[in-house]
């Protein structure tokens, strides 16, 4: 690596820090050149490949998944930042897993038994657009399905 400002190559790391939101490690470099300091983050190079319906492929991006996490989650109990950390959680089991390729129904299925537990509106949002409802009945079951566990655990 090279400095961005005098393209020195002497660095040395002052800081070095986890940086959960980002699943990275966050690093504060100093250039032994310029002595300007400048911050890094290290990430893993995830190469999985998503089997889209249609069958096509495209890389695994977490972005993605953060953005279907937050939409489901808008004006539920849960935080852009649970979202988000349910992002990280997903892409952590794909890692640990070893996976090289998982489909879209995998994917939103990983996203909804995360979802479940937590909030039954952000569930069912993010289930009607990974099951994809054919028609009111599907998504009534689905209310029922979520509405029969809440109660069985108000029961306990």
């Amino acid at each position: 690596m090279k400095c961005p400002y005098c393209y020195h190559e002497e660095l040395k790391v002052t800081d070095s820090r986890d940086a959960f939101e980002m699943n990275a490690i966050r690093r504060r470099r100093e250039c032994l050149g310029c002595q300007k300091r400048f911050t890094t983050f290290e990430t893993i190079e995830l190469t999985v490949q998503v089997k889209k319906r249609d069958g096509r492929y495209e890389e695994f991006q977490q972005q993605k998944l953060i953005k279907g996490l937050e939409a489901a989650c808008r004006h539920t109990t849960l935080s852009r930042e649970q979202a988000k950390a349910i992002a990280s959680e997903i892409t952590v089991e794909i890692m640990q897993r070893q996976m090289r390729e998982i489909t879209t129904t995998e994917l939103g299925d990983m996203g909804m038994s995360h979802l479940q537990t937590l909030d039954p509106i952000a569930y069912i949002r993010f289930a009607c657009v990974y099951r994809r409802f054919k028609n009111i009945d599907e998504l009534m079951d689905a209310i029922k399905s979520i509405k029969a566990k809440d109660e069985a655990v108000n029961i306990i």
